[in-house]
């Protein structure tokens, strides 16, 4: 299967193609065509010419269209699925959860087009106000770069292009390159609801190349990315005056407190730990369980782990499969290799089975290994004993990163300590951190970037506040 870029409402040749291949399987599953920096230019000037159209489109237009997009997604949502399921190794069942979840983000993202509004405000309150009237507008940045990963290709997307199409921008889109398919799904639909020209590109290829013009164009108004630290700290460096939102990652933690109902709090661990295989953002890493309830949980935990079964992402029984790259794999390995060296103990896991790095649990980690401190984005968590909840505070916070974390608790005053001491972006009280539902506030402190995302707030960040003045 051959594909195309789609700029300007039209389907685009690339400049040269590679093999995608199915992370699970091996095989060739598209050729993906890879934009030069004529291409990205060209999708940009598309988005530029379409910002006055977008602009003007009253925000019912607007709300309809996402909500058409939303439609059609949701007729197709078996194809999206598996699309996902295919390009990105994730599991069909996660994969339906994921399209589902995307549907209802273009339905939030349709709802909130129609709430964009500003306030009045009391001049008179300050000597010299007098007799004037005040107000606030939002209005459309522009062109809108969004940067999206692999782990999410068509929710994290629509986390990006929901907000900025429901704003009244343009938005060039560069995907990852590992999950471009679901991208020009998402083209396929945003054409056929007669979304118009030019308000959605779609550019494949190296993010060296795409990133480096998106970034620098100054028609370009606001990026919003999504990955690795390294890279979003060059793009801010780079990005000028430029509107930037960062989501990071994390080495995301939860906190056990003794007296907790293990029947519940286990499996729902397990599931936050190994998920996608831990290729989630708020994925389960670093568990802090207090010495009274800590054997027990552990012993509970590896019962849980040892029911998960692995295998081929199209397959209804599957609960992980390979990850996104044979790399990949063999980092996670090798962070095991050196926090097993250092005193770690592997419980479970630890090694390939096929092309499937198997759930893997430690304890006794040292809190400068990496599989500790820096963020693993595989099947790996470590189990820690520690003596009270105010450690566990501490070890959590003891982290480059904050974009989420969690606390299982009985106990109304320790959570609200844990709620005010947690340095990161959102705290879970009686639930992991991999918790999200599509409207909340979402993101982080620290090296797990700036900004929020969920509708209402990616719009806020999408947007311009203007002021009015009205002397009377």
């Amino acid at each position: 299967m051959k594909r195309k870029l789609f700029i300007g409402g039209e389907w685009v040749e690339g400049s040269s193609y590679r093999e995608l291949y199915a992370p699970h399987s091996g095989e060739v599953i598209a050729q993906v065509p890879h934009a030069d920096r004529t291409a990205v230019e060209q999708a940009i000037a598309a988005a530029e010419a379409a910002a006055a159209t977008m602009r003007r489109l009253p925000a019912h237009q607007r709300a309809a269209l996402l909500a058409a997009i939303a439609e059609q997604i949701a007729a197709r949502s078996e194809e999206a699925a598996r699309l996902i399921a295919l390009e990105a190794g994730k599991p069909i069942r996660t994969a339906r959860a994921e399209v589902a979840r995307t549907i209802q983000t273009y339905r939030f993202a349709a709802e909130e087009a129609k709430r964009i509004g500003g306030e009045t405000l009391p001049l008179d309150a300050a000597p010299g106000g007098e007799g004037r009237v005040a107000y606030t507008v939002r209005e459309p940045l522009g062109v809108v770069a969004a940067i999206t990963p692999f782990n999410f290709p068509l929710n994290l997307v629509a986390h990006k292009v929901g907000p900025a199409l429901a704003a009244g921008n343009t938005v060039v889109l560069k995907p990852a390159s590992q999950t471009p398919l679901s991208a020009f799904l998402l083209a396929e639909i945003a054409a056929q609801v007669g979304l118009p020209a030019g308000a959605l590109n779609v550019v494949t290829g190296s993010g060296s190349v795409i990133g480096e013009v998106l970034v620098t164009d100054p028609r370009v108004k606001a990026i919003t990315f999504t990955g690795s630290p390294q890279v979003g700290i060059e793009i801010r460096h780079r990005a000028g005056l430029k509107r930037v939102t960062l989501e990071l990652g994390s080495n995301s933690a939860v906190i056990i407190d003794r007296d907790v109902n293990l029947a519940e709090v286990v499996p729902r661990c397990v599931f936050g730990a190994f998920s996608y295989s831990g290729q989630v953002c708020i994925s389960v890493q670093r568990i802090y369980a207090v010495s009274e309830i800590y054997e027990p949980f552990v012993e509970a935990f590896l019962a849980e782990t040892g029911k998960l079964r692995g295998g081929d992402p199209l397959a209804e029984e599957t609960d992980y499969a390979a990850m996104i790259h044979p790399q990949e794999t063999e980092r996670a390995l090798e962070w095991i290799r050196e926090a097993e060296q250092r005193g770690a103990r592997v419980l479970c896991g630890g090694a390939v089975e096929g092309r499937m790095l198997l759930p893997t649990v430690l304890t006794d980690v040292p809190a400068d290994a990496r599989v500790s401190c820096q963020e693993v984005f595989g099947p790996v968590v470590l189990i820690n004993k520690v003596d009270s909840v105010a450690e566990a505070i501490r070890q959590v916070n003891n982290s480059s990163y904050g974009l989420q974390a969690g606390i299982y608790t009985t106990q109304i005053a320790t959570a609200l300590d844990a709620a005010e001491q947690l340095h990161v972006g959102g705290v879970m009280i009686n639930d992991i951190p991999t918790f999200r539902v599509d409207h909340m506030p979402y993101g982080g402190v620290k090296q797990s970037g700036f900004g929020r995302e969920g509708l209402k707030y990616a719009i806020e960040e999408l947007s311009e506040l203007k002021l009015v003045v009205f002397k009377r």
